[in-house]
């Protein structure tokens, strides 16, 4: 036996506490069950019914952050809102960002189900908030809301999968989970190309109400959960507020800085101050705390600590780049929104071919450590290519980059998880999980503020250089340039906004390879334990 293992074999172990006959055994007979055992009919067709809401919910989550990066063009078009462009994005990311670490905890203290009815509910509400907006203030609100119900849709679904499989057959769920993402990424994209040029962007927020009302009708359902041990939960609130603080504090300086505000200016100078401050009261919070939101003993762990600052990075990658290479689309070739989102597809084949892969040959195998190393770096690979587009690049050539990049980043993302969750006890899967989705969404977060305030600086710097006196026809309406504008524009105009486009874009992605490749080396130090076969937890009443 490993004593490094944190789920040794043999361990008392709960099975699949669902609506199934052996939801009705009792606590004592339900955790001596061995995951070994071979799964009645009943079993089955409960965790197949339960993953199919998972899937759904996960569905709802990854369509929510890919669906309008095809109709946002349009969007702040209509609103004249171009300049508040990345605030669609970055509300949603910093809200989900701030509320990932109080569902996973939450969830260990009081039970997962009751959250994950009341976080698609709170989704709900921001989409109707969205659909029904008219103006870009109650738009970035609608998405706000939103990502106060989203930061729990993906985390609660992958701490649920870990309530009810164990480690090692884990693999081919995580996988699939990825696959969704995947679809997504193409999906969304597409469906918000649809829907701009058809029925209207609004139902980009619209599909979220049936699907949501769907997703909450199978959690009732069958969702059936182990419930933590009886007792009045000591809340972190005071850990809570502070980490809120910090992310926000973060989120703004790395947007703001050196676009809406000089980079030593008060307001940025202050808010780097508060995040620093903010940080470090947490810190000193969480040490003293009953229950903290983040507890420190995790970061004791070399795999999580390795694995999460990894994490961190890939999320800056991923979603400084995929958040505005639709928008790139159709802007320097010309595409409408749905053709940019058909665009996405060789991207999602890539990942969806490389995630349910790998997810299957680590539950036949046990070995995990090389696809995130593997993985990375073909993500780097992938962010030097993208960094040589030119408006004259094939539509071909684009298709073989995003396809590269979709290989790797399904050879990581839930690998990473995975990992995670396999380093500590049942009783902390929901916060561990959440602390790595914490610091991934951080990376997302300043993944699209630092790239899109980048790019709209870049962009604002090369027009106002490139274009002729007056504007050369565009009339200081550049703030509300939507493609369909663009491409009526005469050619000698539209080629300098075409080329002024590619340019403040494309040069970017390179930035971000030197980052990509410290990740690479930090999972070269990631320490391969055996994966658990049991669900190490003490006996808990059904929910």
């Amino acid at each position: 036996m490993d004593v490094n293992d944190p789920h040794p074999r043999g361990h008392p172990v709960v099975r699949l506490p669902l609506s199934s006959p052996r939801s009705h055994m009792s606590t004592r007979e339900v955790a001596s069950t061995s995951a070994d055992e071979p799964d009645t009919a009943s079993d089955k067709r409960s965790i197949i019914l339960v993953f199919v809401g998972l899937m759904i919910t996960m569905l709802l989550a990854s369509l929510d952050q890919m669906i309008f990066s095809t109709a946002l063009p349009t969007i702040v078009g209509e609103l004249n809102g171009v300049n508040h462009m990345v605030w669609v994005t970055t509300a949603y990311i910093l809200a989900s960002t701030i509320m990932m670490p109080v569902y996973g905890k939450m969830g260990d203290l009081i039970g997962r189900k009751g959250l994950f009815i009341g976080a698609i509910s709170i989704f709900i509400v921001g989409s109707v908030i969205g659909g029904l907006s008219h103006d870009m203030t109650t738009l970035i609100a609608g998405r706000a809301v939103q990502g106060l119900g989203g930061g729990g849709l993906i985390l609660l679904s992958q701490a649920i999968i870990a309530d009810v499989v164990p480690a090692r057959q884990r693999g081919r769920y995580m996988g699939a989970m990825g696959g969704v993402f995947a679809l997504a990424s193409v999906a969304g994209p597409l469906l918000g190309g649809w829907f701009t040029e058809g029925i209207g962007w609004r139902w980009a927020f619209w599909i979220n109400v049936p699907l949501g009302l769907l997703a909450i009708a199978s959690a009732s359902a069958f969702l059936h959960l182990p419930k933590p041990k009886l007792g009045k939960p000591s809340i972190d609130y005071l850990g809570m507020i502070l980490v809120a603080t910090s992310a926000t504090c973060l989120i703004l300086f790395t947007t703001w800085g050196g676009n809406t505000y000089d980079w030593d200016s008060a307001v940025i100078i202050g808010l780097i101050i508060g995040s620093i401050v903010s940080a470090i009261g947490f810190v000193m919070v969480e040490r003293r705390a009953t229950e903290p939101v983040i507890p420190m003993h995790l970061f004791s762990e070399r795999n999580f600590v390795l694995t999460t600052t990894a994490g961190l990075i890939i999320g800056i990658a991923m979603f400084g780049a995929l958040a505005y290479l639709p928008t790139y689309i159709q802007m320097v070739t010309g595409k409408n929104a749905t053709e940019a989102g058909l665009m996405m597809i060789p991207m999602m084949a890539g990942l969806l071919v490389s995630s349910i892969g790998s997810g299957q040959i680590v539950s036949k195998t046990g070995r995990y450590k090389a696809f995130p190393i593997v993985g990375t770096s073909i993500v780097a690979v992938s962010l030097v290519l993208l960094s040589r587009l030119t408006p004259s690049t094939s539509l071909v050539v684009f298709g073989i980059y995003i396809a590269i990049m979709g290989v790797g980043l399904g050879l990581v993302m839930q690998i990473l998880i995975l990992i995670v969750q396999n380093t500590f006890p049942a009783a902390e899967v929901g916060t561990a999980t959440a602390s790595n989705n914490f610091f991934r969404q951080i990376g997302a977060s300043l993944g699209s503020a630092i790239v899109g305030s980048l790019f709209a600086s870049r962009l604002s710097n090369l027009l106002a250089e490139r274009l002729p006196a007056g504007g050369g026809g565009v009339g200081g309406e550049e703030n509300s340039l939507t493609p369909g504008i663009l491409w009526k524009l005469p050619d000698q105009i539209r080629e300098i906004i075409v080329g002024a486009y590619n340019d403040a874009l494309a040069p970017i992605f390179m930035y971000l390879v030197p980052l990509v490749v410290a990740a690479v080396i930090l999972l070269l130090f990631v320490k391969e334990k055996p994966l658990a076969t049991t669900i190490d937890r003490s006996a808990a009443p059904i929910e």
